[in-house]
């Protein structure tokens, strides 16, 4: 009888071990390929040089580091369970914008969702949901004119383990940021300026909380071996900075005690090109929080 009810308990056992990997490949899966019907909004795209100088601006300070300084795109994740590739966005044959219309470039910086309608696997999509029209038109009218570089990428290759990791949710929330986003609303968008609520913008759109949290008191990005990014909030140790250490030390690297900060972790060298007064924006943003304690990852 005992023989019996451990066979029983083995069969059951070994029935979960194969059931459980199997419903977050599925759930997974689901994830991956699912199919966003996505009608993007009207977009201007301008040709004179302010706008095209604005475009550059973010985009030196927001995609090249995910993009590489030409935009012809990078390995971004190289691991048992995937290979992921940042797109090449320049106009060249091998890249990846080349068949675009107007509608595919804001479905997908503003959407997170590509031409045949699947969720793009890391682009930051939930960030560039906060742009305004006007700044996403002077994006995407930049990148129209950088020069073409001949330089392929695959698809995004997610095996069986990939997707399992998927469903079980190990890479966060933001790996497929379509998920996120609330494709029928649009944020509101405050005046240029010197200001806390121009800080936020500035926040929303550069993507600080993917590594410092949802409320900027602390947390990690997805990055395998990512380290713990501080508190940004009055309760860290940015409440002793001043205005210009906290511009200095995201336009050096070097923060006020001379620590220097690692770009692979802290992407200054792109962040560091917004101006002086975007940067004290933010900081006017980041000392009107709430103080709150530092959260452990």
């Amino acid at each position: 009888m005992m023989k019996k009810i451990f066979k029983w308990i083995g069969i059951t056992l070994g029935s979960l071990l194969v059931l459980i990997p199997a419903v977050f490949y599925f759930k997974g899966n689901a994830l991956l390929t699912h199919h966003y019907n996505i009608v993007p909004e009207n977009v201007t795209f301008p040709t004179e040089a302010a706008s095209l100088a604005r475009g550059k601006h973010f985009v030196d300070a927001i995609c090249r580091d995910c993009h590489t300084a030409d935009l012809s795109g990078k390995n971004m994740i190289k691991a048992p369970f995937a290979n992921i590739d940042s797109a090449n966005i320049t106009p060249s044959q091998s890249g990846a914008v080349i068949q675009f219309n107007d509608a595919d470039w804001v479905r997908v910086l503003r959407h997170g969702v590509d031409d045949e309608g699947r969720a793009l696997v890391i682009m930051p999509a939930q960030e560039f949901w906060y742009f305004s029209d006007q700044d996403l038109g002077d994006i995407i009218a930049y990148v129209k004119t950088v020069p073409s570089v001949e330089k392929s990428h695959q698809d995004p290759q997610t095996n069986i383990l990939g997707k399992i990791l998927f469903g079980v949710g190990v890479f966060g929330p933001n790996v497929l940021p379509a998920n996120l986003i609330a494709h029928d609303q649009r944020p509101p968008v405050p005046p240029i300026g010197i200001t806390a609520q121009y800080g936020e913008y500035l926040v929303n759109v550069t993507g600080c909380h993917d590594c410092h949290g949802a409320q900027l008191a602390g947390g990690k990005s997805a990055k395998p071996g990512a380290m713990d990014a501080p508190n940004l909030t009055p309760g860290g140790d940015l409440k002793t900075w001043s205005q210009a250490e906290f511009v200095k030390t995201v336009q050096t690297g070097v923060n006020p005690k001379g620590h220097n900060l690692k770009p692979e972790e802290m992407p200054w060298k792109t962040i560091g090109t917004y101006s002086d007064d975007e940067l004290s924006a933010i900081f006017l943003y980041l000392q009107s929080l709430q103080p709150l304690p530092t959260i452990k990852p």
